[in-house]
């Protein structure tokens, strides 16, 4: 399972630094990424090595269970009624319009919303630090780390189970 870890470096040298030690400790080129106030990332990173993920696919994906299961429960209920007359198969399109609707409507909010690691070190990204971040399994992210944190950069509080395992 791949887990994700966050190093904050000081300038573009120190990320140049942590990179390359990343990549010598086995993390793969799409498991690298960098993240930085946005006259940094504009003038400075590669736009491959950019996070600039959002939260819109979880969001899209939680909308589309609730949106589901608040339009079956409906669907369910107007079931129940007789003077409804609604059917199985009625009870069937009412829940997948709740699950489109759910998906819309969960997907547009989240894509607004940045990724949880930006969020969560907001300050140091403003402040002109760049964040690494690094994704990989448990041996090549303690490889990768030991040289990170040789090239100048400090392990962050931030480890969560990533969507490339």
């Amino acid at each position: 399972m791949n887990t994700k870890h966050v190093y904050l470096v000081e300038n573009l040298d120190d990320a140049a630094k942590a990179v390359g030690a990343a990549r010598r400790g086995g993390i793969a080129e799409d498991g690298i990424a960098l993240i930085a106030r946005h006259d940094i990332e504009l003038d400075a990173i590669p736009e491959g090595m950019l996070d600039s993920r959002t939260d819109f696919a979880p969001a899209a994906l939680q909308g589309a269970a609730v949106g589901g299961a608040t339009g079956l429960v409906a669907g369910l209920i107007a079931i129940a009624i007789p003077p409804i007359g609604m059917t199985l198969i009625g009870a069937a399109a009412v829940a997948a319009v709740g699950a489109l609707a759910g998906t819309w409507s969960s997907a547009m909010m989240g894509s607004a919303l940045p990724d949880p690691v930006r969020r969560k070190f907001e300050a140091e990204v403003e402040s002109g630090r760049i964040l690494l971040v690094i994704d990989g399994e448990d041996e090549q992210l303690n490889a990768a780390g030991t040289g990170i944190i040789a090239a100048g950069g400090i392990r962050m509080p931030f480890e969560e189970a990533s969507a490339l395992s």
